[in-house]
């Protein structure tokens, strides 16, 4: 049974850090890209950041780009969002997600964190 635990949201100031832990079992953890992707109240759902388990490629959205880091720990199964120079658009839910590199290509969620930036 595959799971996701996200950790690490909370209330922190315009400018702030954050730094978002995904931590993954149940799968081959190196098999799979993982993502981050949040929700804004009244949005959709959108990209953020992407790690490649195979290749170690990392990938941003431009909105993001340059301020968020995102890492992996295939040891210990874990992939991090290090959050910098925060903005207020950034506050939504952050979700990670695990998609299998190979087929058939399968997709698992977290839960989901919260992340509010404000002053």
């Amino acid at each position: 049974q595959v799971q996701l635990v996200e950790s690490g949201g909370g209330l922190v100031q315009p400018g702030g850090s954050l730094r978002l832990s995904c931590a993954a079992s149940g799968l081959t953890f190196r098999s799979y890209a993982m993502s981050w992707y949040r929700q804004a109240p009244g949005k959709e759902r959108e990209w953020v950041a992407t790690s490649f388990g195979i290749t170690n490629y990392v990938n941003y959205a431009d909105s993001v780009k340059g301020r968020f880091t995102i890492s992996r720990d295939n040891a210990e199964n874990t992939v991090y969002l290090q959050m910098n120079s925060l903005k207020p658009e950034d506050t939504a839910v952050y979700y990670c997600n695990a998609r299998r590199q190979y087929p058939p290509t399968t997709d698992y969620w977290g839960q989901g964190t919260q992340v509010t930036v404000s002053s």
